[in-house]
């Protein structure tokens, strides 16, 4: 019997090569964090999404796998992807784009944020910086897989893809994307390439200059890709929260941890903000197979994706505290992994952030830059269910 009524039905995939190894830290932490804030998660494990899997049955899931976990509130997912046995295409299409397009997760919700204990490529960078939020669409444009390819071998081989966007998927990731705005700094960025891409990109400036007439107190600019990704290198401090198509956002949101000193602790949610299906929490480092199964990769991308779960799922208190707990065990080298000048291995790493929760991580809530602590900011999840 369960001592309280907030209880959370996971679907727990840890996938390939330090999936394995980063996810079960990413649940000590966050069953730490249902001690210290009162919740319940009931964690169901699956095998599937793997390659492991595909060199068993042949496919990267089962037939049934959206009837085993549509009904979950939320997906934590480790990484995959495993060349040398299955081709990336084959397992990235048959198990995360399913995910993503099935379940509808149109947001692809990056943050970008300089940790204390970590040092930015960038000259004279400190923590404060470098705050801002990738605001990606996440399943069409670019990547619309409609297209394909004729004559083959031959002269005359002629290679053709789509880039497909449509009001209903340009609006609504706007939308959300304004409206994270309207709760962080208030400052909007949009990626474009309407310069050069002369159907598709006109469209979106278009779109986006009709969702800002919603949104008089969000101010907002367009930057074209090219000198966008400059201002990223240059002027990190400018931004507040970008969106992007498919292509342009999935390039953003990797170039922007990367100026905060270490892709390894960056966190990804592909989410659908009407909760009609699980969103699912993942880290963006991927498999990192070169170094899986020695238990040195660093955890904290993934924990930090357990933070935006719990966010999402309505535990704004614990997504801070497990933040602040981060951050404490990012300034210690003791806890800190190798790829940060640390000595910790992957389970001392989990284990520092799971005391942290426990012990001291709520005192010191996360802020943001206008002065608000995380928990009187509120989620942006619950705003928008609200709105729905």
């Amino acid at each position: 019997m369960s001592m309280t009524d907030r209880v959370y039905r996971i679907a727990v995939i840890p996938g390939d090569g330090i999936g394995k190894e980063v996810v079960p830290e990413g649940l000590r932490v966050l069953q730490a964090a249902g001690e210290r804030y009162g919740f319940e998660l009931r964690c169901d494990h699956f095998d599937f999404a793997s390659c492991d899997y595909y060199e068993q049955h042949g496919k990267m899931m089962p037939d049934d796998w959206k009837d085993q976990i549509a009904g979950h509130d939320a997906i934590f997912f480790g990484a995959v992807g495993w060349p040398e046995k299955v081709p990336d295409h084959i397992s990235l299409w048959g198990s995360l784009i399913q995910f993503r397009r099935e379940f509808d997760q149109y947001v692809g919700m990056r943050p970008v944020r300089l940790m204390p204990g970590v040092a930015s490529p960038l000259a004279n960078r400190k923590p404060g910086d470098i705050d801002f939020v990738v605001v990606r669409e996440n399943t069409e444009g670019e990547y619309s897989s409609i297209g394909g390819r004729i004559f083959p071998g031959t002269e005359r081989e002629t290679v053709v893809q789509e880039s497909v966007m449509t009001r209903i998927g340009v609006d609504r990731i706007l939308r959300f994307a304004f409206e994270l705005a309207a709760t962080r700094g208030g400052h909007l960025t949009s990626a474009t390439k309407s310069n050069g891409i002369s159907v598709t990109m006109p469209y979106w400036d278009e779109r986006v200059e009709a969702m800002a007439a919603n949104f008089p107190d969000v101010r907002w600019d367009k930057y074209h890709i090219d000198i966008l990704t400059a201002h990223f290198v240059l002027n990190p401090d400018r931004f507040d929260v970008v969106v992007g198509s498919n292509l342009f956002g999935d390039i953003l949101s990797d170039l922007g941890p990367a100026c905060t000193g270490t892709i390894g602790i960056a966190p990804s949610g592909n989410i659908n903000p009407e909760r009609r299906f699980p969103s699912l929490f993942e880290p963006v480092h991927g498999t990192a197979p070169d170094i899986a199964g020695q238990n040195i990769a660093n955890p904290i991308g993934q924990i930090w994706a357990g933070s935006m779960m719990l966010d999402h799922l309505g535990e704004a208190e614990a997504a801070a505290g497990i933040l602040s707990a981060i951050e404490a065990s990012l300034l210690r080298p003791e806890t800190r992994t190798r790829d940060l000048g640390g000595s910790a291995d992957t389970t001392t790493c989990g284990e520092a952030v799971a005391a942290a929760v426990l012990d001291h991580a709520a005192a010191q809530l996360p802020r943001y830059r206008d002065g608000q602590d995380a928990s009187r900011a509120g989620s942006i999840f619950e705003r928008m269910v609200r709105r729905g």
